[in-house]
């Protein structure tokens, strides 16, 4: 059984087609999947998937390049994830790639998603692009390690994930680690040790090979799971089942749905 740590069901595209995504979840033998909130004017949509399907669970956070959007405290995210099916803050983090000029407010907004984490003591979910030294920095400065979490969709160094593998941080690979000219992101996939790792899609993006350029779904999660048995020279059901295992040792109040098993 695998778990899909990292999709966005709601979105156009996928929120319309929920009983086929989740029949196709079954059929490719992936059990559960995390609902990432980006913002929280969308965010009870996200809780509504998670209240109505057992194998769906959410998170809630403001994405870091987000603008225009609706600013939560400290004491409004601590409210929003004491829901019994909000397992994680986030995503959160630090986004460079589009985005120029003074970033004080994206690190501030971080800064406020580590501390909420903290308090409730729930992981976090932490997106980080063209910012990769800013975030550790920030985690680093907020104690984020207190309350863990996970490095999604991870692109970077493996010098970076063992920085936050040193916080007490997992490191989630995505489709992107199918793709071939990922070459410096599959010897990471190799290195990371499997008791750390998690798999996701970030669907609707990145949808792995050999389903490139297609809206991507939870059930593709699978083809990263193979690839990185692939990679590592290991079964797939190996890898399957320490993901699943890591996802519910991380995601501590997430409980897996009746009659499946959590590794």
């Amino acid at each position: 059984m695998l778990v899909d740590s990292h999709c966005h069901l709601d979105f156009p595209g996928l929120a319309e087609h929920l009983p086929d995504l989740l029949a196709r979840m079954t059929e490719q033998g992936v059990g559960h999947a995390l609902c990432v909130g980006v913002d929280l004017e969308n965010f009870p949509r996200v809780r509504a998937l998670a209240e109505s399907h057992p194998r769906l669970f959410a998170s809630v956070g403001l994405h870091p390049d987000y603008t225009d959007c609706h600013e939560p405290d400290v004491e409004e995210l601590l409210s929003l994830a004491g829901h019994p099916r909000v397992v994680a803050i986030g995503e959160t983090g630090l986004d460079y790639f589009r985005l120029t000029g003074d970033l004080e407010w994206q690190r501030e907004r971080f800064r406020t998603h580590i501390r909420a984490a903290r308090a409730c003591r729930k992981p976090l979910i932490v997106h980080t692009r063209a910012a990769a030294e800013d975030t550790l920095r920030v985690m680093m400065e907020e104690g984020a390690g207190e309350a863990g979490g996970v490095m999604h969709c991870f692109t970077e160094s493996l010098s970076v994930a063992e920085r936050a593998l040193d916080m007490g941080f997992f490191i989630s690979f995505s489709g992107i680690v199918t793709f071939k000219n990922a070459v410096d992101l599959k010897a990471v996939a190799r290195t990371v040790p499997l008791s750390r790792m998690l798999v996701e899609t970030d669907a609707p993006y990145l949808a792995p090979a050999p389903h490139r350029g297609r809206t991507n779904e939870p059930a593709f999660v699978r083809h990263v799971a193979e690839e990185i048995a692939r990679l590592r020279g290991i079964s797939y059901e190996e890898v399957a089942e320490a993901t699943t295992a890591n996802f519910f040792s991380l995601f501590k109040s997430a409980l897996p749905a009746s009659g499946m098993e959590a590794a």
